[in-house]
């Protein structure tokens, strides 16, 4: 029995102009990818190698007869180019082709927009959403007067051709208000955290590459984890226990993609601002794909964007049962091995974890004299006590020991 959905699905065309300037092939892919998971099946792919973007059709006239002809053959529904495209491009090319035509961003812009569940999210999507379009608003014409289904749809949209880009610029305004008040609550819950002596993880990498996975796996947190492009837009944070007794709260982040949109990078930075705040940043690479360093490399490089630069990073290499040739693979120094879907190499990730972070507080046997008992109770209030006997010379206690307590203790070691 067939599905509804396979059904009615959009039947699609890629389209990408190769300059030279970035691997056109995989970018294909990577958009092919984008599209199954915005709901709809590539069912043509064009690559069109030129020097430079071809101004009024970004593609070239003669290519965009022959995508007319594909368009009507094919039965396409729906145009998508690997670039983004300006509103006079995208008036033009439907003007040949007579099919519904988005770029790159738009088709992310989709994805956000299906994806997004919190509040915080929304805002964040639709402030994205407004920006794309207000340049676009002169070219775009009847476009915009129309709401329709499909994707490069969803979202605010445009009732009537009459909204003005006033409209749209005091909307933007009235939710970057909002966006400005739950950021600020973030940066509160931020500062009581460090006050309080909290140790913050954050979970980086590029999208699908299994961030939700491992937080389920070490927190059984019940985070949306699935084998589709940002699966995960907002911020979830949970606390574990490392091999040392210390206690971190880890935090998942909205995955990265090359050549991410520049509204996108804007909108979603408070959610990324959560790495530039942590005391380590677990850096997740997929092991099982062919791009991996490639994807590791546009990670690397916005963390440095974000200013993470100083802060400790500990690089994983998830996914390792997918890979015959994982026990050749050289991680390089500090990198660690896992299955974030079977749980292996777990243990090993979490000695990492606590190896990179500041050294806060350490797991000690002390023999403490009935005499210190105030020492007993410092411990207690700034540490933590796992176990504690009595004994003829004193309390014989199992501790994690702030770092400012170590010389006070020191002497009582067992």
């Amino acid at each position: 029995m067939t599905d509804n959905n396979e059904i009615n699905k959009p039947r699609v065309m890629l389209a990408a102009v190769d300059t030279g300037e970035y691997d056109a092939e995989r970018s294909l892919d990577e958009l092919e990818e984008l599209a199954s998971t915005a709901g709809a099946e590539t069912v043509i792919r064009i690559i069109q190698r030129r020097p430079a973007f071809e101004p009024a059709t970004c593609i070239g006239s003669g290519r965009l007869e022959e995508m007319a002809e594909l368009c009507e053959r094919e039965n396409i529904d729906q145009i998508i180019f690997d670039c983004e495209l300006t509103a006079t491009q995208i008036r033009n090319i439907e003007a040949v082709c007579d099919v519904h035509t988005i770029d790159r961003t738009m088709l992310i812009l989709d994805i956000f927009a299906q994806r997004a569940t919190t509040h915080e999210g929304r805002l964040q999507v639709e402030i994205a959403q407004h920006r794309y379009r207000l340049p676009r608003l002169a070219g775009m014409g009847v476009k915009l007067s129309r709401l329709g289904g499909g994707i490069g749809t969803r979202g605010p949209g445009e009732t009537k051709l009459e909204t003005d880009k006033r409209h749209i610029r005091t909307r933007i305004a009235s939710l970057s208000a909002e966006l400005k008040e739950i950021e600020k609550r973030r940066g509160l819950h931020r500062e009581r955290r460090k006050k309080d002596g909290v140790l913050v993880c954050a979970i980086v990498g590029y999208t699908n590459v299994g961030k939700s996975t491992l937080l389920n796996t070490l927190t059984e947190a019940g985070v949306l984890a699935e084998n589709k492009l940002f699966a995960t837009l907002e911020t979830t944070s949970r606390s574990i226990e490392l091999p040392d007794g210390r206690s971190v709260m880890l935090v998942d982040t909205v995955g990265l993609i090359s050549r991410l949109p520049h509204h996108l990078v804007e909108a979603f930075k408070s959610t990324l601002e959560e790495a530039a705040d942590a005391d380590v940043i677990v850096h997740i690479v997929d092991a099982s794909s062919e791009d991996c360093e490639q994807q590791a490399k546009v990670t690397l490089e916005l963390l440095r964007e974000l200013g993470c630069e100083g802060i400790p990073v500990v690089t994983v290499l998830n996914k390792c049962d997918l890979v015959s040739y994982i026990d050749d693979l050289d991680p390089g120094e500090g990198a660690v091995k896992i299955s974030a879907r079977h749980g292996d190499g777990i243990p090993a990730l979490l000695d990492a974890i606590a190896a990179a972070l500041p050294q806060t507080a350490k797991k000690m046997k002390l023999l403490i004299p009935f005499a210190e008992s105030g020492l007993l109770n410092d411990i207690r209030r700034d540490g933590k006590v796992y176990s504690e006997e009595y004994t003829a010379e004193g309390t014989l206690v199992d501790a994690l020991v702030d770092v400012k307590m170590y010389g006070r203790v020191e002497q009582y070691k067992v």
